[in-house]
């Protein structure tokens, strides 16, 4: 893909949020029975006046960044809602209270009755990086390998029928949604939701990683989620304690609480927007029973950052840290949604502020992103190399790892970018956001079998927009005879996440904007982008405004986003390719190529169709 889909929540909260949230690294802490847990520091976090300063000194360069590791798949979400409202059952859950059937409805889930299953239907689907994130991008985030496993799903009855043969399904959907897509690409999106929502519910369950035991691993060190249950090493048993414990308990609102924010951390790492609708009626449950407590109010916010809500997501932090400065996961949501609303300098503060209260993993790796943003890459390194040697469980290992392969591989270093990868493969070999990085710096290099070998793993299991584009322009760039059925079957897909994402809350018009601009209907990806620049200001949305006009021949309205998307010094080689195409397409001859001379210096490899058209425009220009 040309152009870098911002996880996150872009790398945010996209998928976050993937965001994702901020940057979709929240360092996971939420409580386990009746008392706050807090950061992850341990139970005595709250309000701790001699917190340690975290960073040494460092100096005050101009520089930020925020994407959001892509999420990862997903497991049986109850039911998978469409675009259109309805819903198709699945396996039932073991607690029907604590895991109410998703809904598409934002901000007004009913509460879950203890005493037998609720299915809402009031949907309103809106239309999201670091992040995207990071920027998933789910903001993302982006992630898969097929394997068989004969196991029952956390929040699975085990009585519950058999599944369907999840790898044929799989198939099927892919196969169907590519068809679907060739017909009426525009016109009938929720079926290709129902394609989709078969793949990810009926197939996710069945399938699992290599060599997975088959309890789901945490793939990245989150602010939602509480030491305890990274230690655990799956969060869906973490779940289903809590689903237990809440049959007994139900008037536990730091339980509900905590439920909560266990979904939307399942749904960012799982890469299934079904979750966020029953994080909402959990968080909502235990603001019933005690209203504004911290624990819900946390949840709220990296909710509404999963969902993009970022002006939410920053007034529920705001309103944590009235009451505890040192909540550290209100420290982190605050970072990320001033990130995700294009407020670089306060997002700076922000995250000296956090560093001072409470430096750790979370708060350092949100830093680095800051900073990177801004051009800083040598403090952002030299940050994320800091929280690598803090790191001790192979969540943050994998995470802070695959994060710093992430900006080795933004600089065109795509030999220390392999090494970073191996290292969070070697602290989880599952790790999906390693093995997508890992596939792309293979392709940079130059070996497209082993990069559409390892893309192909990643979307056998999560069908991700920023993988699935990727591997079709892989299919693309090679060739071959059906290649071009292929990459169309994984465009398909596309669309198909953005129509589930968005019935389940989501706002995914950065995700639309950015696939649809190359490999879909550009109006629709005009219309995406001019509403996302309408919500929030950042380089992410600059650029994707910028793209999406040039896409449908408005370069001279697109040519002040373009330069606004690379006014902050963010090293991203997609961004200048844009800038120098659409300065080609205005007159601006000597910058244009100026622009993409740079980005192929700065990473050659960029994107497997991007920098080949940028090459051919060098040469058409002499």
């Amino acid at each position: 893909m040309s152009t870098d889909v911002e996880p996150s929540g872009a790398r945010s909260a996209e998928f976050g949020a993937e965001a994702g949230s901020g940057r979709g690294l929240e360092s996971a802490e939420e409580p386990t029975d009746e008392r706050d847990v807090g950061s992850a520091t341990g139970p005595d976090n709250t309000r701790d006046p001699k917190a340690t300063s975290g960073m040494v000194s460092v100096p005050a360069d101009d520089s930020t960044r925020g994407e959001e590791p892509q999420a990862q798949g997903t497991e049986d979400p109850g039911t998978a809602t469409a675009a259109s409202g309805d819903t198709r059952p699945a396996a039932e859950s073991t607690v029907d209270d604590a895991a109410p059937a998703p809904t598409p409805a934002r901000g007004t889930a009913d509460e879950p009755d203890p005493s037998h299953p609720h299915h809402h239907d009031d949907a309103d689907g809106p239309v999201p990086t670091h992040t995207h994130t990071h920027g998933s991008t789910p903001s993302h985030t982006h992630d898969g390998h097929s394997h068989h496993h004969s196991r029952t799903a956390p929040d699975e009855n085990p009585a519950a029928p058999a599944l369907p043969h999840a790898p044929d399904e799989r198939i099927a959907a892919v196969r169907r949604a590519g068809a679907a897509s060739r017909r009426w690409r525009a016109a009938q999106l929720a079926g290709c939701a129902v394609l989709l929502a078969v793949a990810m519910t009926a197939g996710a369950i069945a399938i699992g990683a290599a060599k997975d035991s088959g309890a789901t691993r945490v793939a990245a060190a989150s602010s939602a989620v509480s030491p305890e249950l990274l230690a655990s090493g799956s969060l869906d048993a973490s779940i289903a304690a809590l689903q237990a414990h809440l049959r007994t308990q139900p008037k536990d609102f730091d339980g509900w609480a905590t439920l909560g924010l266990a979904y939307v951390e399942q749904a960012r790492t799982k890469g299934d927007p079904s979750r966020y609708p029953q994080a909402q009626a959990a968080l909502q449950r235990s603001l019933k029973i005690s209203p504004d407590n911290e624990n819900a109010l946390e949840g709220r916010a990296a909710l509404a950052a999963a969902r993009h809500e970022f002006k939410e997501a920053l007034t529920y932090a705001d309103q944590v840290l009235k009451e505890n400065p040192y909540s550290e996961r209100a420290l982190c949501s605050r970072i990320d949604a001033l990130v995700e609303l294009g407020r670089y300098d306060d997002a700076s503060k922000a995250a000296d502020l956090a560093d001072a209260r409470k430096p750790g993993v979370p708060v350092f790796t949100r830093y680095a992103y800051v900073h990177e943003l801004r051009g800083d890459v040598a403090t952002a390194r030299r940050v994320l190399e800091q929280a690598l040697a803090a790191a001790s469980s192979p969540g943050d290992i994998s995470y802070v790892a695959g994060t710093l392969g992430q900006l080795a591989w933004n600089q065109g270093d795509y030999k220390t970018a392999l090494d970073y990868y191996g290292r969070a493969l070697a602290a989880d070999e599952n790790y999906l956001p390693a093995l997508e990085g890992r596939a792309r710096a293979q392709a940079a290099l130059g070996d497209r079998a082993d990069a559409i070998k390892g893309m192909e793993l990643v979307v056998s299991r999560y069908p991700l927009p920023q993988p699935l584009v990727e591997l079709g322009e892989l299919y693309e760039s090679r060739g071959a005879a059906g290649d071009k059925a292929k990459a169309e079957d994984q465009y398909a897909l596309v669309d198909a996440w953005i129509a589930l994402a968005r019935a389940n809350g989501v706002n995914a018009d950065l995700d639309t904007a950015l696939a649809a601009a190359d490999h879909g209907d550009v109006k629709s990806a005009l219309k995406a982008a001019r509403a996302e620049w309408a919500r929030r200001h950042t380089v992410h949305t600059a650029d994707a405004l910028a793209w999406a006009l040039h896409v449908n021949g408005l370069d001279k309205e697109a040519l002040p986003y373009t330069r606004q998307a690379t006014a902050t010094g963010y090293h991203n080689a997609s961004f200048l390719y844009h800038r120098g195409t659409i300065e080609l397409a205005t007159g601006h001859t000597a910058e244009g190529r100026a622009h993409l001379t740079a980005a192929l210096k700065l990473n050659p490899g960029f994107s497997p169709l991007g920098a080949s058209k940028a090459r051919k425009a060098l040469e058409a220009t002499k």
